[in-house]
């Protein structure tokens, strides 16, 4: 049999045309994925520069460095383990946030040899050289970051005093003066809705030890924002607006190109409770986030278009036919109360109940039988306590046809205590009669159950009318005021409490409206404590994360954890780069779409989140354009 047999050539050209196809669409696709993943690029982004191929080889270099300053050493006792401890400190803290850090001396700093990190630390470097200075001052005009604390550069290198000349030319503050040690710590307050505090309790008070003598400033410069003030309302003495003015104790802003933070205390300072520790940790990072220009995101506390927020509150114990006079003003303001009220004068005052329930809502006014000493020996305390809790619900109930949910326990002696059999009892938000902690609500929860503590952040008509004598209208609302303006300052809630025999007599009726018409003027949110429980409760659920994906493209993931759909959230996206032609898309094709707000230009974007559902987590990507 005769097989036929014949060669097949291949056409070179087809074949290379074929080849170069298969290598361009190889080369799309790979871009395709890279686009997807990190944004926009150029193509020269794709290859590696010098920088990239030292670190290959060599491995990275440190981003960080921390001064370890020996003018500063000289100037302690021999025995002082003071600056070792100091930096030991900064070493952990700078560790923990996986960054590489290098120690350098006086000697690197003054030869200028700094110019590569993108920060330094100067950690309680009283002394410093006019070179250092000089090399510092270079250093952030071309764009460096420094992390400073405490009085520095307040001495020279040879230990003679020079004055504050330095942090006011730098950093635009003024120093006010130092914090005695005639107390073994101070609080030290917290504002909220900035990069420095993202995910910090608004008016959290930091206890900060004054072992070291912290200093209070003034910020003198625009470009400088106030973080945190040491006055304290309560004790200290002199108008609270200019209290607040000058005893700063943080502050960030800028110089040249280049960013800064100091605080006015050591880092190894902070004393209390395990919050202090956590609530520092946070600040510290978002402080390292911000020098080193890497996103910080965080949720506002209230619902969009308000910085701060305010409830009326009233406590009614006697005097009931006043009640009237302040009807009359919520009516006309058209705001709401919150009307606590006792079991037992509502049992005698159906028509008065009827009339509260049109002006607000009413909660429980709870005189409390057992002490605080009782609570604590063993579960049959808590039991009763439970028992009692919930036959005053069922009471209230029965009288205003209406499910009771809020409390506010009388006796001065009822702390938290009395949190855990509340929340049993079936309530969802408790008042407290006293000024404590933050300045925003907290929340407490346990076996899937939850209860909100909300305490006094301002004086009430028991101590600007009672208790100081100020009788006169306009002092009382002059005081008022000052509260408000500084709740305003730290973005918290301002409790507007009254009683009936006070603040809502004939001749001080009139300062409740002039209260109303000011917290309007101002922006806040005037809400009920019913009201402001719900949003708080959802938005605490959200959680919040970012992450930078190449070089102009920052992903937000926004997550629901609780079990109702959450709305009106405002979320603050700061890109920490002067951001242009903005774009926002999603992860998963299908997401809800977000409005977002950017000022061309500007380092923030604004996410404004609507009907974020129970259990819901959406991604979004930020993509944008730099220019230097």
């Amino acid at each position: 049999m005769e097989v036929n047999s014949r060669t097949y050539r291949t056409n070179p050209i087809i074949a290379f045309l074929s080849g170069l196809v298969i290598i361009i669409l190889s080369i799309l696709v790979y871009l395709l994925v890279i686009r997807n993943v990190y944004g926009r690029f150029n193509s020269a982004e794709l290859l590696p520069d010098l920088n990239v191929l030292k670190n290959l080889l060599l491995g990275s270099q440190p981003e960080v460095a921390i001064l370890n300053s020996v003018y500063t050493a000289n100037i302690l006792s021999e025995k002082s383990n003071w600056q070792k401890d100091n930096i030991d400190t900064w070493k952990k803290f700078i560790s923990a946030i996986d960054l590489k850090y290098e120690i350098i001396s006086d000697d690197k700093l003054e030869r200028g040899e700094c110019s590569g990190y993108k920060l330094i630390v100067i950690p309680g470097s009283k002394s410093l050289s006019d070179k250092e200075i000089i090399e510092i001052k270079k250093y952030l005009k071309e764009g460096g970051s420094i992390f400073a604390t405490g009085g520095t550069a307040s001495f020279s290198d040879d230990g003679k005093w020079r004055g504050w000349q330095f942090i006011s030319d730098v950093f635009g503050i003024n120093f006010t003066r130092e914090i005695g040690n005639d107390e073994r710590s101070k609080i030290h307050t917290l504002r909220g809705g900035l990069p420095i505090t993202a995910n910090v309790p608004t008016g959290f008070p930091l206890r900060v030890a004054t072992w070291d003598k912290p200093v209070a400033v003034e910020v003198l410069d625009p470009r400088t924002t106030q973080v945190s003030f040491w006055y304290n309302y309560r004790f200290d003495e002199g108008l609270v607006r200019e209290g607040i003015k000058k005893s700063t104790g943080i502050v960030y802003g800028t110089y040249g190109k280049g960013r800064f933070v100091w605080m006015g205390f050591e880092i190894n300072s902070i004393i209390g409770i395990k919050d202090d520790y956590v609530i520092f940790d946070r600040i510290f990072k978002n402080c390292v986030n911000w020098l080193t220009y890497s996103p910080i995101a965080y949720i506002r506390d209230w619902p969009t278009g308000f910085n701060s927020a305010a409830v009326l509150v009233t406590e009614i114990n006697k005097s009931t036919e006043n009640v009237d006079n302040l009807l009359e003003v919520l009516k006309k303001k058209n705001v709401k109360s919150t009307f606590f009220i006792r079991s037992s004068i509502a049992e005698q005052n159906n028509k008065l109940i009827k009339s509260l329930k049109g002006y607000g809502e009413i909660a429980s006014l709870y005189d409390n039988q057992f002490g605080e000493e009782n609570l604590t020996k063993s579960g049959n305390e808590k039991s009763t306590l439970v028992e009692k809790l919930n036959f005053e619900r069922k009471k209230f109930s029965d009288i205003t046809h209406k499910n009771i949910y809020g409390i506010l326990p009388v006796s001065n002696g009822v702390n938290q205590s009395l949190i855990y059999p509340a929340m049993d009892a079936g309530y969802e938000y408790i008042l407290l009669d006293s000024l404590t902690d933050r300045s925003v609500p907290k929340i407490f929860s346990k076996n899937n159950k939850k209860i909100v503590l909300i305490t006094k952040t301002a004086r009430d008509d028991y101590e600007i009318i009672r208790d100081n004598g100020l009788t006169k209208p306009e002092f009382q609302f002059y005081s008022y005021q000052e509260d408000i303006d500084r709740i305003l300052f730290e973005g918290g809630l301002y409790v507007f409490k009254m009683h009936p025999e006070y603040q809502c007599t004939l001749e001080n009726i009139s300062v409740v409206a002039k209260v109303i018409d000011d917290l309007k003027y101002k922006g806040l949110w005037i809400t009920t404590l019913g009201n402001l429980e719900k949003w708080y409760s959802q938005k605490e659920n959200v959680e919040l994360r970012t992450k930078k994906l190449g070089k102009s493209r920052v992903a937000v993931t926004i997550s629901n954890q609780g079990n109702a759909a959450v709305s009106d959230l405002k979320i603050d996206v700061d890109l920490n780069e002067n951001a242009f032609r903005i774009s926002l898309e999603s992860e998963i094709i299908g997401t809800k779409k977000v409005i977002y707000q950017h000022k061309e230009g500007s380092k923030f974007v604004f996410l404004l989140i609507d009907d974020l559902e129970a259990g819901e987590s959406r991604t979004y990507y930020i993509d944008y354009d730099i220019f230097s």
